[in-house]
């Protein structure tokens, strides 16, 4: 057993149980990494200077594949179902063996790294990859030490990410070869059969939906972050496709982060170190940040290039259309370092509406927020997904149910405490359609968006008079500098005011439906939040 590079001192690999395997690189430099990778014949450079790679049979999450240990530590605080499947000890202990046992004569790459940008709640990780790849991702989306923090570097969790291995579902319990198992009693998790980078980045994002709401009544948030100039926090909570990474990238604010933050009595921190952004359809016009931050260091998963050259055809998708680009949070030239904010003073919810119900933007109360936070909403359109030809209702808990360790109404409870101790502004934003629904309605045009932003942000709209919509009772401004009165108001900007009924009563009764699987943990203020559905005889 040979190691090479940057470690910690009195540390070996063989602590960690692989003292079979052949060499261990430790904290390899990207220039380093990348070289192994392309001598390794597992990757190529585009014209660019980004490192291109294949994630092989999965190219995204798999969340069937998804499990949590299951014991004494676990049992009665894991909210057990769909989200989190459960999985035996023994069987852990089991696959973890084989795993290592896989790696016996092989070479590997180890990364020690940290999550948390504020250091009273940081959590040491070392990551253990099969393939340089997976190291520079590492390296790319996760705090980087100092040399001189690594010398005395002790890890609290270690990620054994390992895609040639492939589970045998009898022998180790899983549900089929690949698999992401987190243990929060061994602070250790296993990633096999998948050579999909994000398992690596979201398997930390879930041990910190666990550990930080539970154990240090920290929010723990599926969100993008920035701060204006005076140093005034904003938080963006949204799902694919509401323009979150679109909406929070303004050149007027710098950015603390893109996806995981956490919300503490000091304020508010990005749990990474780096970006993982969507690159289908990518153009320096549309997203000048994230393209510009394509370039040597970066990592291109799963694209393709226009014919006889290495230049990526960014609207080619025929591998997927979740092709992905990592990159550490320096390539963005306004990111904020360190990456942490005040006490948040504005909260957006942003939803793309297909139906034309909800108003361009609204002012939740507390009850509101909590439910909306719940619902997690938004709307898919004909074309943005294989087989969808009319809009259809996507509710995602807490906007990242996938990731949620605990029951939802923990972290919505929490915020609620947040919200009232704070004083914080919380803005329903519908970046979708208004004046009908999608094909009859417009789409709300992306500069109206963005001074209802600026208008919260100021303060402006809080001088504004507000009306209530039917049904949601969402609280409404009847006027906004730089946007059209006519559509502030749904209802009002609907021609068919019968058709404008049938789609709110419709949406209304979508989300109570949604919300019967958490009513019965829910409090009485959340409930009363609801919105309301006429009962027809």
């Amino acid at each position: 057993m040979n190691e090479i590079g940057l470690k910690a001192d009195n540390f070996s690999i063989a602590d960690l149980g692989l003292a079979n395997v052949d060499m261990a690189y430790w904290n390899l430099y990207p220039s380093e990494l990348i070289e192994d990778c392309i001598m390794l014949n597992q990757a190529n450079l585009t014209d660019n200077g980004a490192l291109a790679i294949d994630t092989g049979e999965f190219t995204g999450r798999s969340p069937k594949d998804k499990f949590v240990v299951y014991d004494e530590n676990t049992k009665d605080s894991v909210w057990w179902g769909d989200v989190n499947n459960r999985f035996e000890a023994d069987k852990f202990e089991t696959l973890h063996q084989r795993m290592l046992a896989y790696l016996g004569n092989k070479e590997i790459w180890v990364r020690d790294a940290y999550a948390c940008a504020d250091p009273t709640y940081r959590i040491n990780i070392r990551v253990v990859n099969e393939y340089p790849w997976s190291n520079l991702f590492a390296y790319n989306l996760f705090l980087r030490p100092t040399a001189e923090e690594i010398k005395t570097f002790k890890h609290d969790w270690t990620i054994l990410n390992v895609p040639g291995f492939k589970a045998d579902p009898k022998i180790d319990g899983t549900r089929q070869h690949n698999f992401a198992v987190i243990s929060f009693t061994k602070k250790l998790i296993l990633i096999g059969g998948t050579g999909y980078t994000g398992e690596i980045k979201k398997s930390i994002f879930a041990v910190l939906n666990y550990i930080l709401p539970h154990e240090k009544k920290v929010l723990s948030m599926h969100c993008s972050a920035n701060i204006g100039k005076d140093g005034d926090t904003a938080i963006f909570f949204g799902l694919s496709g509401t323009g979150k990474t679109t909406l929070s990238a303004d050149p007027n604010r710098k950015l603390i982060g893109d996806d995981e933050h956490g919300w503490s009595d000091n304020g508010v921190f990005n749990f990474e170190g780096g970006c993982y952004a969507k690159c289908v359809d990518l153009t320096k016009e549309k997203e000048p940040q994230i393209f510009n931050a394509i370039k040597f260091g970066s990592l291109l998963e799963n694209i393709e290039y226009y014919d006889g050259t290495t230049t990526v055809d960014f609207a080619n998708i025929s591998k997927t259309e979740n092709t992905r680009v990592s990159y550490p949070a320096h390539f963005i030239d306004n990111a904020v370092t360190p990456a942490v904010g005040d006490i948040p003073k504005n909260i957006f919810f942003l939803t793309c509406d297909a139906f034309g119900v909800l108003p361009p933007i609204s002012k939740l109360t507390t009850g509101q927020a909590m439910y909306h936070f719940i619902s997690g909403y938004t709307a898919k359109v004909a074309g943005t997904e294989m087989g969808v030809t009319e809009p259809t209702t996507t509710f995602s808990a807490c906007f990242g149910k996938a990731f949620l360790p605990l029951h939802p109404t923990k972290y919505a409870e929490l915020l609620g405490e947040k919200l009232k101790k704070h004083k914080v502004n919380v803005w329903l934003l519908n970046t979708g359609w208004v004046g009908g629904s999608y094909g009859v309605g417009s789409r709300i045009k992306l500069s109206y968006t963005r001074a209802l932003i600026t208008a919260a942000l100021t303060g402006e709209l809080d001088k504004a008079e507000f009306g209530k919509t039917p049904y949601f009772g969402l609280n409404f401004p009847k006027t906004c500098k730089d946007v059209p009165s006519e559509i502030l108001e749904p209802q009002n900007a609907w021609k068919d005011k019968e058709g404008f009924k049938a789609k709110a009563q419709n949406l209304a009764a979508q989300f109570v439906k949604n919300f019967e699987q958490y009513a019965s943990a829910a409090n009485e203020e959340i409930l009363a939040a609801a919105p309301k559905v006429e009962v027809t005889a």
